[in-house]
């Protein structure tokens, strides 16, 4: 098992160059499965989650070319589609259970395990099967496995889902698209990566309308035609590097950005004491001025996103005076707060709300990460703090960021990545 040594001080000071989106490759790559022809994607990030995503869209039976160099994924139907996700792969990543819903769609039946991942809450996958019953499908949940059939295939219906859910949203939009008649989906989410999905699917023929209001009309049609399509900029990613250009009184410009998505997140920064200049594809940031505490409470988007949450924590441990984090996305979120006490932060937590008195440095120690988001929010922490910092668990890490102590230390970073 790897770690990292990090020793914090440094100001960062360059340029970084944001990677393809996990979060829309994730549902984008796992839409492949409905075409017969061979799919081709760009700015596919290099993270384990990717390649995670990768191993089970083989076992389906799909040939798979990854050029790593170039991020270029090409997918190909060998006609040899077999139906059963196995724990063994889903087990890591949640986002698999999303390839239920092109096995029903395309071949009517799937036999999918539970899925794994982060520990950040049950997000249960209730809201997935219950809209898929909807659509025509017989759903079965035994022995930590889903067994699905559609014998008469999918049919639209009219979906609205009880709460803002970004993985139903996408598994549904996944299942109508070859589904007999129009699928009606109200309260979904309407992220950007989301809208990457619908952009992707469209492109390739589909006919599918979405509204700010929450709206999405699917109007089936009968197959797909592959077209060569560049996944978005990873948001979290760039944002992630705003919030280590603070935390570190530094200065970075980021590179290859859709700043359109990154709106909400720029407005607490630039509220907070930021200064950000934003330019076609990119932006620069420092500090203007000592930073001011802050109040954020976790929204589906376009309010202030659940995945920034544990790096604005680390954030507001430099930031003099209280701020105060509102988690309402997920229920069991604040597993980083243990550890960013143990290098001397004053985090005071109540059910999902937390308040962070801003202390003068945080101290180096050995941690331990919990999950994706928290790993981020301990390097963070980490590069502002005195001393060697030791963090451990880095796979959660490395699901979702590409070549990130790479990119810190051309900007003045110091980390090394060790082995046990």
């Amino acid at each position: 098992m790897q770690k990292l040594l990090i020793k914090g001080g440094k100001k960062l000071s360059g340029e970084v160059v944001i990677s393809g989106s996990k979060n829309a490759s994730l549902p984008i790559i796992i839409s492949s499965l409905l075409f017969d022809d061979l799919v081709h994607f760009e700015n596919v990030p290099k993270v384990r989650d990717i390649f995670t995503l990768i191993n089970l869209i083989k076992v389906l039976g799909r040939e798979v070319e990854f050029n790593e160099e170039k991020e270029i994924l090409k997918i190909s139907n060998k006609n040899k589609n077999k139906y059963f996700a196995p724990y063994s792969i889903m087990r890591t990543m949640r986002a698999g259970v999303l390839v239920l819903a092109p096995l029903l769609a395309k071949f009517g039946k799937a036999r999918v395990s539970l899925p794994g991942g982060c520990s950040i809450g049950a997000r249960p996958v209730n809201l997935h099967l219950e809209a898929l019953k909807k659509l025509g499908a017989k759903i079965n949940v035994k022995n930590g496995y889903i067994d699905a059939i559609a014998p008469k295939g999918l049919s639209g219906s009219n979906i609205k889902f009880p709460s803002i859910s970004v993985g139903a949203t996408e598994s549904i939009i996944i299942a109508a698209v070859l589904a007999k008649g129009i699928t009606k989906i109200s309260n979904a989410a309407i992220e950007p990566e989301i809208i990457d999905l619908i952009n992707f699917l469209n492109k390739c023929g589909a006919d599918i309308e979405y509204n700010s209001q929450r709206k999405i009309i699917i109007k089936g049609v009968k197959f797909l035609y592959p077209v060569r399509y560049r996944i978005i900029p990873d948001r979290i990613e760039a944002a992630t590097y705003a919030v280590a250009a603070l935390i570190t009184n530094g200065k970075l410009l980021i590179k290859k950005v859709n700043n359109e998505h990154l709106k909400n997140i720029f407005n607490v920064l630039k509220k907070i004491g930021a200064n950000i200049k934003i330019f076609k594809d990119s932006f620069v940031i420092f500090r203007k001025r000592k930073l001011k505490p802050f109040k954020i409470i976790t929204k589906p988007y376009p309010g202030f996103p659940t995945d920034m949450q544990a790096q604005f924590m680390a954030l507001a441990t430099q930031i003099k005076g209280s701020s105060v984090i509102n988690e309402e996305i997920f229920e069991n979120r604040f597993l980083h707060v243990s550890e960013l006490m143990r290098m001397g932060a004053d985090i005071k937590i109540k059910k999902q709300k937390a308040v962070i008195n801003g202390i003068k440095n945080l101290n180096s120690a050995e941690v331990m990460a919990t999950d994706l988001r928290a790993s981020v929010s301990l390097v963070l922490a980490a590069l502002s703090a005195t001393g060697t910092t030791t963090i451990n668990r880095i796979y959660h890490l490395d699901r979702g960021y590409s070549k990130l102590e790479k990119k810190l230390n051309l900007c003045g970073a110091n980390i090394k990545r060790v082995n046990d």
